[in-house]
């Protein structure tokens, strides 16, 4: 299943150089990721999970630049669940250009130490 929310970028995100820092892909990437955990119900239904998730690793891949005023859509899929941890690709593309993939990992953690997904956390995710 894949997920899909528009962002606007905003003026302020932009480098001297005019097109999106990229640190800011990964603010997007973390808006898209929280809306698409919201979305399967995840704040509410299994919200001990959702706030013990932590981002453990994240690769980004740039493409094409994102300039200010864009109207960009990061598309989220989940691509691995593991014991402790669920895996999302998000695509962020403008119209029919790509401009980054990027990759987090979360890590479901109770004071520091990875622990299982819970069973309805782990049902939202494979529905």
């Amino acid at each position: 299943m894949t997920f899909s929310t528009p962002i606007r970028v905003r003026w302020n995100e932009a480098d001297p150089q005019g097109v999106v820092f990229n640190a800011n892909y990964l603010i997007y990437a973390d808006v898209a990721g929280t809306d698409y955990f919201r979305q399967l119900g995840a704040s509410t239904s299994t919200v001990e999970d959702f706030l013990q998730l932590y981002v453990v690793d994240a690769h980004l891949a740039f493409k094409s630049p994102a300039k200010p005023d864009d109207l960009i859509t990061c598309h989220v899929t989940p691509t691995r669940i593991g014991n402790s941890s669920v895996q999302l690709t998000i695509r962020i593309s403008r119209e029919d250009t790509e401009l980054t993939e990027i990759t987090l990992t979360y890590v479901r953690a109770i004071n520091g130490k990875s622990t299982p997904l819970s069973d309805s956390f782990r049902a939202l995710l494979t529905a």
